[in-house]
C-alpha cells in the first residue's frame, strides 16, 4: 500500500494500527532484503508528477541510468532524491514487450512520486537496489485491462529470464487494495471486497481476473490498483502469495494489504 497518508497523517494512526503497519512493512523490507536484488522492478501508478490528461500512457518503463526522487513537499523526508536506475535491463524489458507484441513508452528519465517510494520508505531498506519503474495507468480511464496487466507479469518473468546479466531482480507492485479518492464514496473501505481478492489470488487467474472485472467498477476508483499486484502475480507464476497482512486503516482510508510471492 502507497496511501499518502500513511506519511501525511502517520501520527495520527492508532497505535495498534501503526503497529501493525510498521511491523508488516517491515517484514516486506526484510523479505526482499534477504533476496538480495540486484534490480528492483516497482510497478506503481503515476499520479501526476510526470503525465497529465493531454498525454498519459498505459505503461512508461523508466530506461534511464537515474530518476528522480519524490516530487511532492510531504514526502521531503525520504532520503533518496535521485534513484540508480537499470539501462540494460529496463531496454531488454522494452524491446522484449516489442517483440511480444506489447507497446510501452518509454522515459530515460522520471520522476518516481510516492506511489512507488512509500514503499521503498517504510520498508526501512538500508540501501537500495537499482530501480527499474513501470508505470502502469491505474489512475485514468482507459486503464489497461486485468488480463493484459497479469500478461505484463509473465512478460517480465520471460524478460528477466533472458537478459544476458546475470543478476538478481525482484518485481514490487504497490498500491491497493480498496479505497476511494474524489469521488461520493471517498474514503471507503472495502473489506468484503479485499478478503476475497486475497482469496482469489491463491485460485486461478480466470477466477480472479473474472471477479475483479465484475467488482472493480463499484468499489472504489483507488482498488484499480490492483492492477499492480497482477503485475507481480504473472511475474511469479501466477501462484498464490503469502498473505503478511491485511488491515483496513481508516486513518490511511485504505485497506492495506501487504503480501509477497516465490518466484518459480
Amino acid at each position: 500500500s502507497h496511501g499518502p497518508l500513511l506519511i501525511r497523517e502517520w501520527e495520527a494512526v492508532p497505535p495498534a494500527e501503526k503497529s501493525r503497519l510498521k511491523t508488516a512493512f517491515e517484514e516486506l523490507g526484510r523479505r526482499l532484503t534477504s533476496a538480495n536484488p540486484d534490480v528492483l522492478i516497482v510497478v506503481s501508478p503515476d499520479h501526476w508528477s510526470n503525465f497529465f490528461l493531454d498525454n498519459y500512457p498505459a505503461v512508461c518503463l523508466g530506461v534511464g541510468a537515474a530518476n528522480e526522487g519524490p516530487p511532492e513537499p510531504w514526502m521531503k523526508g525520504f532520503a533518496h532524491r535521485e534513484l540508480a536506475g537499470h539501462p540494460g535491463l529496463a531496454l531488454h524489458v522494452a524491446e522484449e514487450a516489442m517483440r511480444a507484441g506489447f507497446e510501452p513508452s518509454v522515459s530515460h528519465r522520471l520522476k518516481l512520486d510516492h506511489g512507488a517510494c512509500i514503499p521503498l520508505w517504510r520498508m526501512g531498506l538500508e540501501t537500495l537496489p537499482k530501480i527499474v519503474p513501470m508505470l502502469l495507468n491505474s489512475i485514468e480511464p482507459p486503464m489497461p485491462s486485468l488480463r493484459r496487466c497479469f500478461d505484463w507479469g509473465r512478460l517480465l518473468a520471460s524478460a528477466i529470464k533472458t537478459y544476458k546479466e546475470d543478476i538478481r531482480v525482484a518485481v514490487l507492485g504497490t498500491g491497493g487494495l480498496s479505497h476511494s479518492i474524489g469521488e461520493p464514496t471517498m474514503g471507503a473501505i472495502y473489506e468484503d471486497f479485499d478478503h476475497e481478492t486475497i482469496r482469489l489470488f491463491s485460485s486461478s487467474e480466470d477466477s480472479l481476473i473474472s471477479y475483479l472485472e465484475d467488482e472493480l467498477p463499484r468499489r472504489g476508483n483507488g482498488s484499480e490498483e490492483v492492477r499492480n499486484w497482477l503485475v507481480a502475480h504473472g511475474a511469479a507464476g501466477g501462484r498464490g502469495f503469502e498473505l503478511v497482512d491485511y488491515l483496513p486503516v481508516p486513518t490511511v482510508i485504505v485497506g492495506c494489504g501487504f503480501a509477497s510471492w516465490k518466484a518459480n
